[in-house]
């Protein structure tokens, strides 16, 4: 079975589906509340394990009633959790999500644990790198400790994927272990400085996000599809057609799911299309792991979409 590590956040998410979206300084009333597990990081690792993956995730929970539960959860979903750390002093990291009728959202994270997940943890868990195809990361968790993961995974003949999610500005060295690079579109928008409001029209802006040789760049656009940007040009990646609930889930079914299908050996091409369905597939439930579908669910879809 493939392997794929997955080095990130965990978070306990507490949601809010209300008609729209709360203005500045606005209080809307009317919602229905309810708790889930997210967090990327554990988001993702369910998405490649749904997939088909063998995966390990390495993270920090705080050591209370939150952070024992998710830890639970995550080894019910199969995840491998031997790399998961807890902190006597801090709490588990949180969401708070705001869902409107169309499926936007609205998110703030209290990072707690999350954001003490330093490099020196890494060196005791290298073990976990052995025999794996895939590390995935994102920016939940101090870039410190990002690059530190990405470089490790270098050194070790890892294929690397970082979903530079939430936006930070990228030193070198990111660039440098980076493989892959996933963002969406604002996100894309914000390291170019400058829009890409059509996504036709910005493969040569979108160049500009390979900064070695071999290395790729994945641009989500919603329900419009994707832009995968790699040495020959970009290639676009269209988008299944669903009725969208709740996007929260939608990226990380989609790197989850990338992950493991390149932990498989497949190409970028098929890999992309499992990721686009999962995304998709991810929109049409509430909340965050609960909408990651499985890889049957995946097939489906693209079976009905050949």
């Amino acid at each position: 079975m493939s392997r794929v590590l997955v080095l990130g956040s965990v978070n306990a998410d507490f949601t809010i589906r209300i008609e729209r979206l709360p203005a500045p300084g606005e209080t809307v009333s009317g919602g229905t509340f309810f708790t889930s597990r997210g967090g990327k990081g554990a988001n993702q690792a369910v998405a490649a394990a749904r997939a088909g993956a063998r995966v390990h995730l390495i993270a920090k929970l705080g050591r209370d009633s939150h952070g024992e539960h998710l830890a639970e959860r995550l080894a019910a979903a199969g995840i491998a959790c031997e790399g998961i750390l807890f902190d006597k002093e801090q709490p588990t990291g949180s969401a708070f999500i705001f869902v409107d009728r169309l499926g936007n959202n609205q998110i703030a994270v209290a990072s707690g644990a999350n954001h003490h997940l330093h490099e020196e943890d890494l060196g005791s868990l290298k073990a976990l790198f052995a025999d794996t195809q895939v590390l995935l990361s994102q920016l939940e968790i101090p870039l410190t400790t990002v690059t530190c993961g990405l470089k490790m995974a270098k050194s070790l003949g890892l294929r690397t994927i970082l979903n530079a999610a939430p936006i930070l500005p990228l030193p070198p060295e990111v660039w440098t272990y980076t493989d892959i690079l996933v963002l969406n579109q604002l996100e894309a928008e914000t390291l170019l400085g400058s829009p890409l409001a059509d996504l036709h029209a910005c493969p040569v802006a979108a160049r500009s996000l390979l900064r070695r040789e071999g290395q790729e760049a994945i641009i989500t656009f919603g329900g419009q599809g994707a832009l995968w940007v790699h040495k020959d040009g970009a290639t676009f990646i269209p988008p299944f057609p669903v009725t969208a609930v709740d996007t929260t889930g939608a990226g990380d079914a989609f790197c989850g799911t990338l992950a493991a299908i390149l932990a498989e050996g497949q190409p970028m091409a098929e890999a992309l299309r499992y990721a686009s369905a999962a995304g998709a597939l991810a929109t049409t439930v509430l909340g965050a792991q609960d909408s990651l579908p499985f890889r049957a669910q995946i097939e489906a879809l693209l079976s009905k979409h050949n």
